[in-house]
């Protein structure tokens, strides 16, 4: 008997089974590249909104920020919640990051148009993970039966 038997054992807290489970989900998409574009369309559509003060251009570089800011902040979410249409979301925030620049307040005040770059780059070069391969096996291996002939896969 070993000395931690499932009596013994002491399960997870609701806190760690949590944290776990959330893990694994944003383990499962191009978690860090939505967030990097979700925080540039938030800066971009944030500095028109702010007080008379802080805005460097007023006019059509509000209206432009703010669109911009909100479809960085929509391509965040679909690169979230869709990690199977992460290009398209990808380039889309991309080039509007780089539009923002000439077209709302230097993009952000430079900061969101290079975290809307930095997103839509890490989404468009993110890779799910593949399960390991085991050693000494290959995809298109033929079988062995134990006298040493090669077994053919049923048809």
């Amino acid at each position: 008997m070993t000395p931690e038997t499932p009596a013994t054992a002491k399960s997870p807290g609701p806190a760690a089974r949590a944290r776990t489970t959330f893990r694994t989900w944003r383990r499962s998409r191009p978690f860090w590249g939505a967030l990097w574009t979700g925080l540039g369309g938030f800066v971009i559509l944030f500095l028109p909104l702010a007080p008379l003060g802080r805005i460097l251009q007023v006019g059509i570089g509000g209206v432009a920020g703010m669109a911009a800011g909100a479809l960085l902040m929509a391509m965040a979410l679909l690169i979230l919640l869709m990690p199977g249409q992460r290009y398209a979301a990808g380039i889309v925030a991309v080039v509007v990051g780089v539009a923002s620049f000439p077209l709302t307040n230097l993009g952000g005040l430079v900061i969101g148009m290079v975290l809307a770059v930095l997103g839509g780059s890490m989404a468009f070069g993110w890779l799910p993970e593949r399960p390991e391969r085991r050693a000494g096996r290959h995809l298109f291996a033929r079988r062995r039966e134990p006298g040493g002939r090669s077994a053919e896969p049923a048809a």
